[in-house]
């Protein structure tokens, strides 16, 4: 089994979409991005006019991942970028700095106000120019136009007002960085986006600033045929990590070096970045946290572990989840409360379907679970209303929506549509025994139903115990000499 494990590796890496060579994107085609923004145009109207500020230029040796507004609208990762679309005009420009030779010598050739021909045909934008030139326009109190009609100025300027995403990043939590920020009192810095704002209202006293992210966050919640293709490969790579973690598995093995070896498997399939920080937790107490992040415990036997990870693909991401026994076989009542998780996830996943609410799904499930209350005997009263409890509230079950960023944009609650993917996380607790377990899958709602992006992924608790009991890569690869064998750092 391991040589099979490490064959399929192999393969993985050699036949995912190879690194690029250019500097620029090639998974949407222009056809795609005016379909975007003729939906943008269709909701600010035709006498308004939206902005979209890209990420600046980085501050250090970071992979500069441009900004999820930017690149939906564009695809374009160059830092410094500018967006106008035009609602008078219809027409669309890009704001790019100029060709930087001496950054390009340090880092690589990225798209610029000097490539303006690429990028038109790249992007299917009507302009590009140079930072400056939209600058330049700025202190006159006009919004810079494509080709602007004369004497109608725009009656609306539409900016992104929550903070945009980066790498690892979801709106919810960037908010509450920023409030934080906030009330420091040695801080108050606010985001680039909530500064660009500012600017913008300083500078167009007379024109009314609206949301742009409610337009945008509408249009996100419904992914393309190709966004579902990214998904489902972030996805794809999220198992196969999951998997190479658990295979890894065994008393004294840290948590780290599962993490390791999911990452490994990440990065050999061309994905350079995590969706968010590794969740690779051991033990009641670690399992507990829920977005537990140090992953420095030592596995021990008999203790579970709880692994949520996975990769940030080509600027799409997954979210999976799955509960394991350090020894390779659970006790009883680990089995107990998890068979009953995966019943209800399965329970709920049947029920997926387009046309219906969240609501309506639980609702289903739960007159569903009966027969499997009747036929379990829960070996403690607790466990059984802890069970009672996850069927009654869905605890969690309907999470989030997932794209572009982990806790991604954009509502399901009102009814499922073919497009729409979130995760399906059911969550069991105990709060007498200090227990927190789930079961998560990132799925996409069809026209006529569901697909699970990890359904290749062990649900079944007898699969899992024997992918535990294989050799992972951790025990492959020859250990190097621990810290407590290395020379003292003081002589």
């Amino acid at each position: 089994m391991l040589v099979r494990s490490l064959l399929m590796l192999a393969v993985m890496a050699f036949t995912a979409h190879p690194t690029m060579a250019q500097h620029y994107q090639s998974d949407f085609p222009p056809e795609e991005f005016r379909a975007r923004w003729q939906k943008v145009f269709e909701r600010i109207g035709e006498s308004a006019v939206a902005v979209v500020q890209g990420m600046p230029q980085t501050d250090g040796f970071i992979l500069p991942r441009q900004f999820n507004t930017l690149y939906y609208l564009s695809g374009i990762e160059t830092p410094g970028a500018y967006m106008l679309l035009d609602g008078r005009t219809k027409q669309v420009t890009l704001y790019l700095p100029p060709r930087d030779e001496r950054l390009e010598r340090a880092e690589g050739r990225v798209l610029s106000a000097d490539d303006a021909e690429l990028v038109r045909q790249l992007t299917g934008v009507d302009d590009v120019k140079p930072v400056d030139a939209m600058a330049a326009n700025w202190p006159s109190g006009t919004v810079p136009p494509s080709n602007r009609r004369e004497g109608t100025p725009p009656v609306a300027l539409y900016a992104e007002l929550s903070p945009a995403e980066g790498a690892g990043q979801s709106r919810g939590e960037l908010i509450s960085a920023e409030l934080a920020r906030v009330n420091d009192f040695w801080d108050a810095g606010v985001s680039r986006q909530r500064r660009f704002v500012e600017l913008l209202r300083a500078r167009h006293p007379r024109v009314e600033v609206r949301d742009l992210n409610a337009i945008l966050d509408e249009l996100r919640s419904i992914k393309s045929v190709r966004e579902i293709a990214l998904i489902r490969r972030a996805s794809q790579l999220a198992g196969l990590g999951l998997m190479e973690a658990i295979r890894s598995t065994e008393p004294g093995v840290a948590e780290y070096q599962l993490d390791a070896a999911a990452r490994y498997v990440f990065l050999v399939n061309d994905a350079r970045l995590e969706a968010y920080r590794s969740i690779t937790a051991s033990g009641t107490e670690n399992i507990n946290n829920m977005h537990y992040f140090r992953n420095s415990a030592t596995l021990k036997d008999g203790d579970l572990v709880l692994m949520d990870y996975a990769p940030d693909y080509r600027y799409y991401v997954s979210d999976i989840g799955r509960v394991w026994p350090v020894n390779g076989t659970y006790a009883p009542w680990q089995r107990e409360l998890l068979q009953f998780v995966l019943e209800y996830h399965k329970t709920v996943l049947a029920r997926v379907r387009p046309g219906v609410t969240p609501a309506q799904v639980m609702e289903e499930a739960r007159k569903a679970m009966e027969p499997v209350f009747a036929r379990t005997t829960f070996s403690k009263p607790i466990y059984e209303q802890a069970a009672r409890r996850l069927v009654d509230t869905g605890g969690g079950v309907f999470s989030h929506t997932v794209g572009m960023a982990v806790h991604d944009v954009g509502s399901y609650r009102d009814g499922l549509k073919p497009g729409q993917v979130f995760s399906v996380d059911p969550q069991l607790r105990v709060p007498e025994e200090n227990l927190y377990l789930r079961y998560e899958d990132t799925v996409v709602v069809t026209e006529d139903g569901v697909e699970n992006f990890t359904d290749f992924l062990p649900m079944e608790l007898d699969d899992i115990e024997k992918l535990v009991r294989e050799e992972g890569i951790v025990q492959k690869v020859p250990p190097t000499p621990h810290v407590d064998q290395a020379p003292p750092l003081i002589p």
